[in-house]
């Protein structure tokens, strides 16, 4: 289901959303936490937007900060849960 313009419209969408609320420039593989640049509160703050803007839940073993720790790693999971739920 997912496809790469898919993809690459979330990557776009997400790091709008990280520069906008962190006012510092992101890519897609840099390593949000490690870098000092983001809370544990923040990452349940990414939990709920991605839920509200792109329409999936993200639960139980999705909770994990690797899932978070980098745009790449959440645009992956966007596309999976969205495939999971078109099943």
């Amino acid at each position: 289901m997912g496809t790469s313009t898919e993809n690459a419209s979330v990557e776009q969408q997400l790091l709008s959303f990280l520069e906008e609320r962190t006012k510092t420039p992101w890519t897609p593989d840099r390593d949000l936490f490690a870098d000092g640049g983001l809370s544990s509160l923040f990452a349940m703050e990414l939990v709920v937007h991605l839920e509200s803007t792109f329409g999936i839940m993200v639960a139980g073993p999705d909770l994990q900060l690797t899932n978070f720790r980098t745009v790449n790693a959440m645009v992956a999971m966007v596309d999976r849960l969205r495939q999971a739920a078109g099943e």
